[in-house]
């Protein structure tokens, strides 16, 4: 595997017309030299076979002068000499990583780059177990927001280190992270036989424990990624990333589902929702909201400004009067109050998408300053022992409100007005059903939820509705003219 370089030209043979390449006699002077004039330099090398055996011969050039060829097959030479000749995985890696980079264009990789390659400065005794390398790579997690700190030690704690701690890092392949989903899979369908028993013993068995679904994968999946990137590109610990070649089936978000007067009578009678995402219809939400007006509830402001302005409810809650300008009807959302635990904390939102300002309706604000009233007349009742945070909505002592008591109040108040259950997010996708029934265009329904685009808005929303629906079946049939007074079979 010494190389040689070579000169050769662009002249042609003049009676078949090929090229000559190196054989062109005036590449060399009469003594044997090389033609200080004529032909260009190349190089070339054979370097170990592919892993299937197959030989390689790397060729390459022109190169100004002879000297440029020796030096780029030297640097060939010098990485060729890092792995130790009997080690057949070595070699036929380092020569991987030769033909990439002469491929490509790349620099050919020096001496070290081969040894960081082939982890010639870590014995493989020195490389993580999986556990090893999850528990430190979530400690050095320091830029992400706690509830993605949450998750990610969620993920770890419960799924990645059961299934797969006890692996080197560099022995992890696609089929060990299929067999941690055959058995989460597995799981998923004991749960579920154990919830349909008849048995209480047996459905006590898998009390407070949850099914796994398709997004939940994902959400794992996105971690696991993550951490074995981070182990490829910033430690070396391997080549590739096996969770780069595992299939996982599509994550489709339920659809929102009307309730109509059908499905609330099968509701009545099973007890079964028909879909995890219920949306009520408008009727559903004005007796909602005028038995919470007439209650005197102090939280009717905050779910009539979710209903009308599809706010989150983290989002709801940690709104500031700074953000709000009711002379303009404006509310700009620049905090989320989050749920750490049990623990809450006001955080920024997540994504630059989720910051916006979002213009208020007339009742809408109306509602807002007699909120403002009522929090001012509590405020002096509490004198000194009144919490100053800043918040719109708070406890009846200027305390920040728990997102999961704002939650559980509001299925009080849905179960007290006789309504059938949503959840209190399912206002959110309220706010934008009714938009589209309304007739509002669904780029603005999308810029006012804060979507990443009016596509996921249209393909979320589209068919919720049936007065959509309907409208949309009228005007197709209104284009084909028909004869007045056409007689249809009876």
């Amino acid at each position: 595997m010494k190389g040689s370089t070579f000169k050769r030209c662009g002249c042609r043979d003049s009676v078949t017309g090929r090229r000559l390449g190196r054989s062109c006699p005036q590449l060399r002077r009469p003594g044997g030299g090389w033609s200080r004039n004529h032909g260009q330099w190349h190089w070339q090398i054979e370097i170990p076979a592919r892993a299937g055996g197959t030989r390689r011969t790397l060729r390459h050039g022109p190169y100004p002068t002879q000297t440029d060829a020796d030096t780029i097959l030297d640097r060939i030479r010098a990485a060729l000499a890092v792995p130790d000749p009997t080690d057949l995985h070595a070699t036929v890696k380092t020569g991987d990583l030769i033909e990439t980079a002469v491929k490509t264009g790349a620099p050919v990789p020096s001496p070290d780059q081969v040894r960081r390659a082939l982890h010639l400065d870590i014995t493989p005794t020195e490389l993580p177990t999986m556990q090893a390398y999850l528990t430190d790579w979530l400690a050095g997690r320091k830029n992400i927001k706690a509830g993605t700190l949450r998750s990610y030690e969620g993920h770890i704690r419960l799924y990645l280190i059961p299934h797969l701690g006890h692996l080197r890092i560099d022995r992890l392949r696609p089929g060990h992270i299929d067999a941690m989903y055959d058995a989460i899979a597995e799981r998923n369908a004991t749960i579920a036989t154990l919830r349909a028993s008849r048995d209480p013993a047996k459905r006590d068995q898998v009390k407070n424990q949850r099914i796994v679904g398709n997004r939940t994968l994902h959400v794992i999946h996105a971690t696991l990624r993550k951490a074995l990137n981070d182990a490829m590109r910033r430690h070396r610990y391997i080549d590739i990333n096996p969770a780069l070649l595992v299939e996982l089936p599509a994550a489709r978000a339920p659809k929102p589902t009307i309730w109509t007067d059908q499905r609330i009578r099968t509701w009545r009678d099973t007890g079964k929702t028909p879909s995890p995402v219920m949306i009520w219809t408008p009727e559903h939400t004005g007796r909602f909201l005028d038995h919470t007006h007439d209650a005197g509830d102090r939280l009717y402001a905050l779910y009539h400004l979710i209903t009308f302005t599809g706010l989150r409810r983290g989002e709801a809650c940690g709104l500031h009067w700074d953000d709000l300008d009711l002379d303009a009807a404006t509310l700009t959302v620049r905090w989320q109050l989050v749920q750490q635990g049990w623990a809450t904390a006001i955080d920024t939102p997540k994504t630059t998408d989720s910051e916006a300002t979002i213009a208020l309706d007339t009742e809408t604000v109306a509602v807002l300053r007699a909120h403002r009233t009522r929090q001012h007349r509590e405020r002096l009742a509490t004198g000194t022992a009144w919490t100053k945070t800043g918040l719109v909505f708070t406890t009846p002592t200027g305390g920040r409100l728990h997102p999961a008591d704002v939650t559980d109040h509001f299925h009080h108040l849905a179960t007290q007005a006789g309504l059938p259950p949503i959840r209190l997010h399912d206002l959110r996708h309220g706010a934008a059903t009714m938009g589209l029934a309304a007739g509002v265009q669904m780029k603005v329904i999308s810029n006012r939820l804060r979507h990443s685009s009016p596509h996921f808005t249209a393909k979320f929303y589209g068919d919720v509705l049936p007065e959509l629906s309907h409208a949309a079946a009228e005007a197709t049939a209104s284009v084909v003219p028909r004869r007045r007074g056409t007689t249809r079979p009876a």
